[in-house]
């Protein structure tokens, strides 16, 4: 995969920190599109960003043309980098926007938790009263120590990148040994796990959506989206700033890098606009700052909301 886009400004659509280790369908049409930021570095290259679109009976110009409006107005630091998508659960467009695999830091205990209640569901049985005990502190308050205890209960990486493969994540990649914060992924791949946790995916349980039904049982499904729905406060940031009020369910992901002291942060979630479902998935980093990571998704997520809303 290559590495992510870095550079200034985005030109088209496109706590302490954390311990890495210990709906209404209708012709969907999905959007790729690339995003344009100054002079990037692009597998150690410097080159112009690129746009690509596909969509439906529409032109590419008619689709891109407001998502690459609305991104210009978000502004990337030299050195930072950034990548969002977005799924409109009521027309079912979606679009992705910047290439390239970040670190994941929290948000992947989203997927260790898809991860734990896949291998639940294949034994026929509900999580344990301990494994409900770190998975509630682990999502709701992002805790490491039970974050930990549950990687290892899955199988650590290998045990994730086989609960992926079913999910349909093809570009996430778990963490090595212990570092589960430093499980490789990308927007796309947080937007179909996404689309699994909330019943938009692609397997053979619950409600079809967008993608067909999702691999996760209703139940399932009901227990993370009630976890990502009571975050503790002072972690409701990110995506959130998308929404209208307190309709959101996310998990955010924040953690500042040994080598470089630089940050990242992500925000993955489903919120409410206007009335309508979004998932969203902001990916970043590079920031000098948690603050300055915070600031670049939220944008992210509005201004990608804002286009797909409008482009529906």
């Amino acid at each position: 995969m290559p590495d992510p886009i870095r550079g200034g400004s985005l030109k088209v659509s496109s706590g302490p920190p954390e311990d890495p280790g210990p709906l209404r369908r209708a012709g969907h049409r999905r959007i790729v599109v690339g995003i344009t930021v100054g002079v990037g570095v692009v597998g150690g290259e410097q080159r112009k960003g690129s746009v690509e679109a596909v969509t439906g009976t529409e032109t590419a110009a008619d689709r891109t043309a407001l998502p690459a409006a609305a991104m210009r107005s978000v502004t990337v630091a030299e050195g930072a980098a950034v990548s969002v998508a977005v799924l409109d659960l009521g027309s079912g467009h979606s679009a992705v926007y910047g290439t390239g695999a970040f670190d994941t830091a929290s948000i992947v205990k989203v997927d260790i938790l898809a991860a734990l209640l896949l291998q639940a569901q294949d034994a026929g049985r509900w999580l344990t009263a301990q494994e409900q005990t770190y998975a509630t502190a682990m999502i709701e308050n992002s805790d490491n120590d039970s974050a930990s205890a549950l990687w290892r209960a899955i199988g650590r990486a290998g045990g994730l990148d086989a609960a992926n493969r079913r999910l349909g994540l093809t570009d996430t990649t778990g963490g090595e040994g212990t570092l589960w914060g430093l499980t490789q992924t990308t927007a796309a791949d947080q937007l179909t796990l996404l689309r699994q946790v909330f019943g938009y995916g692609s397997g053979s349980h619950g409600s079809s959506g967008p993608s067909g039904p999702s691999e996760l049982s209703a139940a399932s499904r009901a227990y993370v989206q009630g976890l990502m729905g009571r975050i503790a406060e002072g972690q409701d940031w990110g995506v959130s700033a998308a929404a209208d009020g307190s309709a959101w369910a996310l998990k955010n992901g924040w953690l500042a890098r040994g080598t470089t002291g630089l940050w990242d942060v992500n925000s993955i979630g489903r919120v409410t606009s206007g009335g309508t479902g979004y998932l969203v998935a902001a990916l970043s980093n590079g920031s000098a700052t948690k603050e300055k990571g915070v600031a670049l998704v939220e944008a992210a997520a509005r201004a990608a909301v804002s286009a797909i809303g409008r482009a529906g």
